[in-house]
């Protein structure tokens, strides 16, 4: 069984190193590509005030959070939903690094410890979409992923339009097989066709289409310097 779970963080500011914290995480569950409906949104109070570009990014003040559990009261909570799953996350640095920080300050090792894995979607766009924007929101404007929803950044919104995303940019992948398949079969038709028995047409080109075939060698043979192999090669006997 194929597990993924879709995880983002809003946080408060840019640098886990620094002393920033998360103030908010969403996850959302998929198996074997469809999305299961199970979900978790967690708000957390971070001790410290966001930076205002932060502040301007996530919208969630230090008011609304102040009544939040802190990230030791449901470190537990988030291990037991993402544990034994493949973790997708847009820029996985930045949240990996913010949640194995606080999995540190509350002495419960990293997330690696409990997943199968770390799959970096922007990453995956980077390669598919070379020198393009990639953010989440370019994403699912290039992909046709509705994200009118996302009025500002949320976690468990930003989750499953990441989700979405996702599935986009590996249905290819599908595709790929699907025409590997079709193109065997087909072969195999082919090969249980007696070709022997189907006359087919040969039509000569006439003297005005000889004639503009040698011109145009002319003119390659011109531009090349006279270094046009076809001139110089004997005919097969």
């Amino acid at each position: 069984m194929t597990r993924l779970v879709f995880l983002d963080t809003e946080t408060t500011g840019l640098d886990a190193d620094k002393g920033d914290r998360i103030v908010e995480i969403g996850c959302v569950e998929m198996v074997e590509r469809r999305l299961s409906g199970r979900t978790l949104h967690l708000y957390l109070n971070p001790g410290r005030s966001s930076h205002p570009e932060a502040l301007k990014v996530h919208g969630l003040s230090d008011a609304f959070l102040a009544d939040k559990p802190t990230f030791a009261d449901v470190a537990g909570q988030l291990l037991d939903f993402v544990r034994g799953a493949e973790l997708v996350i847009h820029n996985a640095a930045f949240d990996v690094g913010f949640v194995d920080a606080e999995l540190a300050r509350a002495r419960r090792g990293r997330i690696a410890d409990v997943v199968t894995g770390v799959v970096d979607t922007l990453a995956m766009a980077r390669d598919l979409y070379p020198g393009k924007a990639n953010s989440l929101d370019a994403l699912c404007r290039r992909l046709e992923v509705d994200a009118s929803a996302r009025t500002l950044h949320g976690a468990l919104v930003d989750a499953g339009l990441l989700a979405e995303v996702y599935i986009r940019m590996t249905r290819g992948q599908e595709s790929l097989v699907m025409d590997a398949q079709v193109s065997a079969s087909v072969q195999v038709e082919l090969q249980a066709v007696d070709f022997s028995r189907i006359a087919l047409p040969v039509i000569a080109a006439d003297a005005g289409e000889v004639a503009a075939h040698e011109a145009m060698l002319a003119d390659l043979d011109g531009a090349s310097g006279g270094k046009t192999l076809w001139r110089s090669e004997q005919p097969m006997a």
